[in-house]
């Protein structure tokens, strides 16, 4: 491409947005370029531009457009010293100017956007197309979106305007310069990046012969496609956990049994020569293990939930009830607040009930584990959100990183030297079985909250 080229479209787009305000040495240095150029060339290139432009100007701003982008050509052909002959016809259509204003003229009379047009403006992938400089010459209402900006006031910017424009986030400004760092580095032109708002997208770089050498950017928000895959990956571990469990859980804990009843029958000549503590210890680790197994069995398929309605409000006062006494001895102050008393669900009381104690004893665990001296507190909430009931536990505790977050699910994953592992598992199961879901928002230093969601049933049915 010419250099003229290159130059000519980010300056035509500037002086149509600013009316040209503060454009006099771009203006100029365009000038420069343009001088031997062929009229006929620069005026097709000037209605391809201002076809580019047109494409994505509101309906409102599309006669200020055309008026500007005359008024810039205008200016160009003027400082060229178009031949006075041409200029002074007074054959309209011999006078260069106007024939671009006759070459723009279809482009108002039929304004409005074509059906595969639309497609592209209102796809829900964002598409922008930059030049061989780096200047931006078309991107969709997804992809404004995407830079949280008016199109308008993008089109035509450079890169480098793009990362210092004032109308574009500073976090979106760094996401996109941490984006094109990670992929100049690892020479990769398509990859999964998550946005300061969380959101996960699939980036893709094209350069294609019938560009003509131009870029295609796509932008597509994949979140909720990873939500539904990391949903079915987490299933398919706990199918496999079911299938392991189904096959040695049983036959560990009859030899285990065999093993406590023959200890309990030693403990008496353990006792004679002062050995009893051995018989406590053996018997304490038969019960752990067995408790562990049972925990396995839970998590590979737990009983089919036995339902009933029941007020959210009294389940929660239950529950802090029952961990009162351990909350005070790890210096943890528990705070309820119930904004709808009459909520009910239809769950399986105890089941609901595991799932949360379970959650409260990681959460002052975590507070625990802090010992910085600073006050623990919990902070129990339900409300009714849509058609489900929200049960919220926060706590103040040490928090945890993204890579802990992402597999807090897991069997056996743990952070605990004595955990095993499968309590969050069988939670996840369980509320999964009652229709409902478990969300997690943690951030290390300041704590975690669980959000969990299950189906809001009428207590008069």
């Amino acid at each position: 491409m010419e250099a003229w080229k290159t130059r000519y479209f980010p300056v035509l787009a500037e002086f149509v947005r600013s009316g040209g305000a503060d454009l006099r040495k771009d203006l100029e240095d365009l000038r420069k370029e343009l001088y031997g150029t062929n009229k006929d060339e620069l005026l097709k290139h000037h209605e391809e531009s201002v076809r580019f432009l047109f494409s994505f100007a509101d309906p409102d701003d599309r006669m200020t457009l055309v008026h500007r982008s005359l008024l810039f050509l205008t200016e160009l052909l003027i400082s060229l010293r178009v031949p006075e002959q041409a200029a002074a016809d007074e054959t309209p259509h011999r006078d260069p100017v106007i024939s671009a204003a006759l070459h723009a003229a279809p482009i108002v009379e039929d304004s409005a956007p074509g059906k595969f047009e639309t497609v592209l403006q209102h796809m829900d992938s964002g598409v922008a197309l930059f030049d061989e400089a780096g200047n931006l010459r078309f991107l969709n209402v997804q992809m404004s979106r995407f830079f949280r900006a008016p199109r308008r006031s993008l089109i035509g910017c450079t890169l480098r305007q793009l990362l210092f424009h004032p109308k574009v986030d500073r976090s979106i400004r760094k996401f996109i310069l941490q984006m094109l760092r990670e992929m100049n580095q690892y020479r990769r032109f398509h990859g999964e990046f998550k946005d300061p708002s969380g959101r996960i997208l699939l980036v893709g770089i094209s350069q294609t012969e019938e560009l003509d050498g131009d870029f295609l950017v796509s932008v597509k928000d994949v979140s909720e496609y990873k939500q539904i895959e990391q949903a079915a990956f987490q299933n398919d571990k706990l199918a496999m956990l079911g299938k392991i469990a189904a096959a040695i859980a049983h036959e560990i804990r009859n030899p285990l049994t065999s093993i406590r009843g023959f200890i309990q029958l030693l403990t008496p000549f353990l006792k004679e020569i002062g050995k009893q503590e051995y018989a406590r210890i053996i018997l304490s680790e038969i019960d752990r293990a067995n408790d562990i197994i049972y925990e396995f069995l839970n998590s590979s398929k737990p009983s089919a939930p036995m339902k009933q309605t029941v007020l959210v409000g009294l389940l929660l006062k239950e529950m802090i009830l029952l961990s009162e006494s351990e909350a005070h001895m790890k210096g943890c102050e528990l705070h309820c607040e119930i904004f709808d008393p009459y909520l009910t669900v239809a769950i399986d009381v105890k089941q609901i009930k595991q799932v949360l104690l379970n959650i409260m004893k990681n959460a002052m665990d975590a507070i625990h584990e802090v010992g910085d001296g600073r006050k623990g507190r919990i902070d129990v909430s339900v409300r009714r959100e849509g058609k489900f009931a929200l049960i919220t536990i926060r706590d103040n505790g040490k928090g945890m990183d993204r890579v802990t977050l992402s597999r807090l699910f897991d069997p056996f994953f743990t952070t605990k030297e004595e955990g095993t592992g499968l309590g969050l598992s069988v939670s996840y199961r369980i509320i999964n079985n009652h229709g409902g879901t478990i969300h997690v928002d943690s951030v290390p230093g300041e704590g975690t909250e669980f959000m969990i969601y299950l189906p809001y049933t009428d207590g008069r049915e």
